[in-house]
């Protein structure tokens, strides 16, 4: 028998009040994620993945959050503050995109790391301080003891999302979700964090939800890809099957728009054409059919259904997706991209 994901997350919704109207930025999605693995949610600025990343944390005020977020067991949609506040940092933890708008400029980050500990296990001063130093070395900041006693203007931005990991990790929860955690930084820091997240998910036997819109940084660390497109799932399944060939034309573009090993100096980047779309009067179809290339090559009839009638996510072989006009793995070659892989 399979075990039992830590996070599961069925039909979750979440919508959003604005003057022009509600807006459903997380629309039926669900997923789960076990203990060892990681979930890298992929997609462009505004599919939901963030909006996702903050409803399992509880940390939408002001939104309506309908649907299940279970995590060991425990539903967490509705739970009371006091309930989730006890959870935060103690089973579930989160490592946000700009550490400098999670550190106080006024406190040490020994100070930091310290106070998150003893909030939650009530520790004395010196032993939680112990804790923050043992907690720097562990996410790799050279002369741990010394460098507690700094501000995060003293370090720099890889250094400072080390910090982050560090607060993150120091209760020893079970899991870890990372907001575009590298998104800022250059490509041998980038590197770094990465290697980190995935050496510290070995040895704790961490379940991470790895949020970015880069198909590269999945590759390097994420066991299984959820896509995300106008706040619904395109595509789920293992990292290796999107890789080899995508399903859904929206995955296969993100893989197209990477920078290719073989390509000229002064090759333009590819870009998927259009915008992605207003979720203040969503499509009654697909999301994606305004930009679909294979939505636009079809007959009229498989046209009107793309733009008509949502898809539904089906599964099939290991992996579902959402798309009338699927593309076969056997006839969509990923060689050229696959050069593009770290």
């Amino acid at each position: 028998m399979a075990a039992e994901p830590l996070l599961s997350v069925r039909d979750l919704t979440v919508t959003f009040p604005t003057g022009g109207g509600p807006v459903r930025a997380v629309d039926s999605l669900s997923f789960d994620v076990h203990r060892g693995r990681t979930l890298g949610i992929v997609g462009e600025s505004g599919s939901g993945k963030s909006v996702t990343s903050m409803a399992v944390m509880g940390l939408h005020t002001g939104a309506e959050v309908t649907g299940s977020i279970t995590l060991d067991g425990r539903e967490l949609v509705g739970l009371a503050e006091r309930d989730l506040n006890r959870l935060r940092g103690r089973k579930m933890a989160m490592v946000f995109q700009d550490p400098l708008s999670s550190l106080h400029p006024y406190y040490t980050v020994g100070e930091q790391i310290a106070e998150h500990h003893r909030v939650h296990f009530g520790s004395r001063r010196a032993a939680a301080r112990q804790r923050a130093v043992e907690m720097l070395a562990e996410v790799g900041i050279p002369e741990p003891e010394r460098r507690a006693g700094e501000y995060p203007h003293q370090f720099s931005g890889g250094m400072r999302q080390r910090v982050m990991i560090a607060m993150a990790l120091a209760c020893e929860p079970e899991l870890l979700i990372a907001d575009e955690p590298t998104t800022a930084l250059d490509v041998t820091v980038q590197a770094q964090i990465l290697e980190l997240i995935a050496r510290i998910q070995q040895e704790r036997s961490l379940a991470v939800v790895l949020i970015t819109h880069d198909l590269g940084v999945v590759a390097r660390v994420a066991h299984e890809v959820l896509v995300m497109y106008g706040g619904r799932a395109a595509e789920q399944a293992p990292v290796e099957a999107v890789f080899a060939g995508p399903a859904h034309p929206y995955t296969r573009g993100l893989l197209d728009s990477l920078p290719r090993l073989d390509d000229a100096d002064d090759t333009p980047l590819r870009a998927i054409p259009g915008s992605p779309p207003s979720l203040l009067a969503p499509a009654p179809g697909c999301a994606f059919a305004p930009r679909c290339p294979r939505a636009a090559a079809a007959d009229a009839d498989a046209r009107e259904r793309c733009e008509r009638v949502r898809p539904r996510l089906a599964a099939s072989d290991g992996r579902a997706v959402a798309c009338h006009l699927p593309l076969s793995p056997d006839t969509a070659p990923m060689d050229r991209t696959r050069k593009a892989i770290p």
